[in-house]
């Protein structure tokens, strides 16, 4: 080896702070020069990372410390994305378990650790944002030790180091009574509890491809850690799959490894080294990478199947192909075929007419990040509801996705939670003060409930409350489950939206769309006050005469209408509608369109 290295990933809970704690450690390690404009969480470098503030892909980075290269990976905090955190954990010999210092250990807390002792990995704890006027230190200790014990930790990783640092103001300490203004605690402790990768110098070069991504000049990029031997520009070699068959023949175009946030071209690499390889075509995700008299593949960690899917079809709309590009069912077919390949947390399937897909992933969001993604890529489609994917036991007996639901809200709110949870069939689990005025109560409830009910919560809560969930088992089907949702209001005609008919209309129900609006018949274009769906004609205009009146014309004063993200979209529609995705606009529609259609498939 060239140069002694330490390999570490850092999990947290969503919002726990992980990208902020690595921009901290960049910044000291001098990786950026003094006058140098640096973004706040450098490491979020997608579009979608940095509007919604979130990490969806597991990204690493390499620092210098002294004469040590640390290379950290940035792993998302998300449930949805728990697929990326699985597989980069076999790129790392060490882990940083960081949580709040008020909120404690979260239900992606429980997830990552979890799999990163099944994976012998032995965690340095932070207890992070002890600078929040709330913490509770001592506390969040004891509820992180319980859950190692509950995680079945050997004595190894129950004697785990802590430190307690604010990663936004860049300082650690060991203990709260002393006093810093820098890392050095965390690198030093890195360096002293993280293992110096297991070398392999006997065995030929082989790696496992761990991140798959794209870049327009080197076209796929494959990032892994080498795990046996070492290799060099233009060496010949091969990968094969899980099952010891042949992917591909090729050759090391290009080897790169990282520094910063950047990837620096090099001539060798060695066992140890996390490393991304340019030059393969076919290669992807847990494929072996190896000089081509390995024949046996390295191993690769399962990933927890979907528990959720959507069904994507081509736009049929009145309005297709006027705002995207790609519209047909075989640019569709590809690009989803593309990213099951890419992120395996995604399935793909093709349904019976081979015009509609059915798309598996761990959640909403991740299930909407996609959708997203496509619509900035030119894609039109139409989305489906959300639908969990059932299993049967042994006995036969139908089984679906329970979640785990850790709900935090003000003392006054919690009947009513309690309550609507109840309604969902879910089964109350914990319940307890958190101090302040708030309660923490935790759920198993099954994911279908939950679909759509982000939204019911905050307008329970009064915007207060905080709601996480995280898969917890398949569990017996729980039977039928109310739906509370009112009807729609579907357009009637094609056209602009007109302001006088939207004003005459309010009292109907909610409207989801303003004047001028593009409208067409079947579209829905509010939610009904009442339980019955309601045909509305919305583009009907003032009746001019040449009579004056003897009064002055009614003001049109329109209530603002309501607004919702592509997830909530997902989530509100029923089982007979569709949400149409184009690259500039996000419309809810009738499954079918005519309402003769509509009333005669309904009697069905």
């Amino acid at each position: 080896m060239n140069q002694e290295i330490r390999n570490i990933a850092i999990i947290a809970h969503v919002d726990h702070g992980k990208t902020t704690l690595i921009d901290s450690i960049m910044k000291q390690s001098g990786l950026f020069r003094d006058n140098q404009l640096v973004d706040e969480r450098v490491m979020d470098s997608g579009d979608l990372e940095k509007e919604r503030g979130i990490t969806i892909l597991a990204k690493p980075t390499s620092i210098p410390w002294g004469d040590i290269r640390i290379n950290i990976i940035d792993t998302p905090g998300h449930a949805d994305f728990g697929g990326e955190v699985e597989r980069v954990l076999g790129m790392a010999d060490g882990v940083i378990l960081l949580v709040d210092s008020a909120e404690g250990p979260m239900p992606q807390t429980k997830f990552v650790l979890g799999k990163a002792l099944k994976q012998g990995l032995r965690p340095i704890v932070i207890i992070n944002k002890i600078d929040r006027p709330d913490r509770r230190p001592d506390e969040v200790v004891n509820e992180i030790f319980d859950l190692f014990v509950a995680l079945d930790a050997d004595d190894e990783q129950l004697d785990f180091p802590i430190l307690y640092a604010s990663g936004r103001a860049g300082w650690c300490v060991k203990d709260l009574e002393e006093s810093s203004d820098n890392l050095d605690d965390l690198m030093d402790l890195i360096i002293k509890h993280v293992p110096i990768p297991v070398v392999d110098e006997v065995n030929e070069f082989a790696m496992l491809a761990t991140l798959l991504d794209y870049d327009s000049y080197l076209g796929r990029c494959l990032t892994g850690k080498v795990i046996s031997g070492s290799a060099k520009i233009n060496d010949q070699v091969k990968s094969i799959n899980l099952n010891s068959e042949l992917v591909e023949n090729g050759r090391l175009t290009k080897l790169f490894k990282f520094e910063g946030t950047s990837k620096v071209p090099v001539d060798e690499v060695f066992c140890g080294d996390i490393i991304c390889i340019a030059g393969l075509t076919k290669t992807s995700v847990s494929d072996t990478i190896c000089y081509p008299s390995i024949t046996t593949p390295l191993k690769s960690t399962p990933i927890d199947p979907p528990t959720m899917s959507i069904t994507i079809t081509v736009n049929d709309s009145p309005f297709a192909g006027r705002e995207g590009k790609k519209v047909t069912s075989t640019v569709i077919r590809e690009r989803l075929i593309a990213e099951s390949e890419t992120n395996v947390a995604i399935t793909f399937a093709e349904g019976q007419g081979k015009d509609s897909f059915e798309i598996g992933g761990r959640g909403e969001l991740q299930l909407g990040v996609l959708i997203e993604t496509m619509r900035r890529e030119g894609f039109e489609m139409t989305v489906s509801r959300p639908k969990v994917l059932y299993k049967k036991d042994e006995l036969g007996k139908k089984l679906e996705p329970i979640e785990e639901v850790i709900i935090d809200v003000d003392d006054e709110f919690s009947s009513s939670v309690l309550d609507s949870m109840n309604r969902r069939k879910g089964e109350m689990i914990d319940m307890r003060s958190s101090g302040s005025g708030k309660t923490r109560i935790i759920f198993y409830a099954p994911s279908r409930a939950l679909i759509g009910y982000q939204n019911r919560f905050l307008t329970q809560t009064k915007g207060t409350g905080v709601i996480n969930r995280i898969f917890h088992e398949y569990g017996l089907y729980k039977g039928d489950i109310e739906s509370r949702r009112n009807g729609v209001l579907v357009s009637t005609e094609t056209g602009p939206a007109v302001a006088y008919a939207l004003f005459h209309l309010q009292d109907r129900g909610i409207m989801f769309l303003g004047p001028q609006t593009e409208v067409y018949g079947g579209m829905i274009v509010g939610e009904h006050n009442r339980e019955n769906d309601l045909g509305i004609n919305v583009l009907k205009g003032k009746k001019h005469s040449n009579v004056r009146s003897s009064g002055a014309d009614e003001a049109v004063v329109l209530v603002p209408h309501q607004q919702m993200s592509l997830e909530e979209m997902m989530a509100y529609i029923d089982s007979d509608e569709l949400l149409e995705v184009t690259p500039t606009k996000l419309r809810l529609r009738k499954k079918y369109l005519d309402p003769n259609e509509r009333k005669k498939m309904g009697k069905l």
